[in-house]
């Protein structure tokens, strides 16, 4: 089976950083296609990849097609593929916001896989959601799961909805999280903790907080109230996030990246 993967950006070759050592490519390297001489030149040094500069050398003779670029480029690119597919062809898409239909159309093709993957994926924690065009087989589709499950875990919906909001929760999901532990490092530098102490302080709280919850089948609201205990000092602090409306402010953001997909879509 040989896979390609157009767009060797952060996502690209993240992918196919996993998808490279991947069985089912029976020994063959996966092939990376990607216009910037820098990058092009670093792929070939890492010796793992089948690296291309031209479409025309790689994209008709490809099994499973990874498109990989900002959604801003699509379109340019789908000009340029355009004569160099055929209807045998399975395309995974890993833009936001850009439609099947908008593929399938664009391209001419039906076969299409349409992804929503996160940024964890580059350390093999990654979850991507996905969801198929009604011509895609049951058998492409796992092929497509075990591919994209070599960077962590997927979940499939059973529409194009669910991408977007997956787009709110797990895509743009990481920025939170990150938003949570620079205001919590922010607060430790402040208190009087040096830089490395304070790493060390927050991302280890991180860390066990999310193995507790993987661990046990206990909500997160409980695990508050195992913590927070009346009078005390967890209290003091969830009161305060209460008082402030942070859980609808969350919320909020969530649904703010949801519907700018949805809105990327339309676009």
């Amino acid at each position: 089976m040989k896979v390609l993967v157009i767009g060797a950006g952060n996502m690209g070759f993240t992918y196919s950083e996993g998808m490279a050592s991947s069985p089912l490519l029976s020994k063959q390297k996966l092939r990376i296609y990607d216009t910037d001489p820098n990058k092009i030149k670093t792929l070939n040094e890492d010796g793992r990849f089948q690296v291309y500069s031209k479409l025309e050398d790689c994209l008709p003779k490809s099994d499973i097609v990874f498109i990989a670029v900002k959604p801003y480029h699509c379109e340019g690119l789908f000009e340029e593929m355009k004569s160099l597919i055929n209807q045998g062809q399975l395309f995974v898409s890993l833009m936001a916001g850009v439609t099947i239909d908008t593929i399938q159309n664009q391209l001419g093709v039906q076969k299409v896989v349409r992804t929503m993957p996160n940024l964890p994926a580059q350390v093999g924690k990654g979850v991507t959601s996905y969801t198929e065009s009604e011509e895609v087989s049951r058998v492409e589709l796992l092929m497509v799961r075990n591919l994209i499950e070599t960077t962590g875990v997927s979940i499939h919906v059973e529409t194009e909805n669910f991408i977007d909001a997956s787009t709110g929760i797990s895509g743009s999901g990481p920025a939170y999280v990150f938003y949570f532990m620079q205001s919590m490092l922010d607060a430790a530098l402040k208190m009087g903790f040096s830089e490395y102490d304070s790493k060390v302080l927050v991302s280890s709280t991180f860390e066990g907080a999310i193995a507790l919850f993987n661990q046990n089948n206990i909500s997160p609201e409980s695990w508050i109230d195992k913590v927070a205990s009346k009078g005390g000092t967890t209290r003091a602090a969830i009161d305060s996030m209460e008082d402030n409306n942070v859980n609808e402010l969350i919320k909020d953001a969530a649904y703010a990246a949801f519907d700018r997909a949805v809105e990327l879509g339309k676009e």
